[in-house]
């Protein structure tokens, strides 16, 4: 019994450990920093469209499937905050904040940058995520 416990210990020290996170649909956790996607908001917890489709799961999922098995890294583009550092953040070279906003996970959060309002006209227009499920934004969300 000792033995198999020392071999099962061995294989899950063996396997690799996951260097980043999706925390939520809006930030990730990298080598245990957290970081705001800069320009975007994405669905909050617990938030529920219309429909019934659950649009801050949906979001945390698909960020986790942008960054997992993925080089990511972060630039910091703000001040810290208490929910982590505002940051640009790429996937194997691909604009996580972007790729969110385009599949229709989140918006782009213009009061604070218009860098992804050509992505959200897109996302609109093919009726993707929270376009498709009449979604409120989550600053409506958030003020309800």
């Amino acid at each position: 019994m000792r033995r198999l416990a020392i071999v099962l210990a061995a294989i899950l020290l063996a396997l690799p450990v996951a260097a980043q996170t999706a925390v939520d649909g809006g930030s990730i956790d990298l080598h245990g920093k957290a970081y705001r996607l800069y320009g975007i908001d994405a669905p909050v917890g617990g938030q529920i469209c219309p429909d019934g489709w659950p649009a801050a799961d949906e979001a945390k999922e698909y960020l986790g499937q942008l960054i997992d098995g993925r080089s990511v890294t972060c630039m910091a583009i703000g001040l810290q905050q208490s929910n982590g550092t505002s940051a640009i953040c790429r996937a194997d070279g691909v604009d996580v904040g972007a790729a969110m906003v385009t599949g229709g996970m989140a918006y782009a959060f213009v009061p604070y940058s218009a860098r992804y309002i050509t992505q959200e006209a897109a996302a609109a227009s093919a009726n993707r995520g929270v376009h498709r499920h009449k979604c409120l934004a989550p600053w409506a969300w958030k003020r309800r």
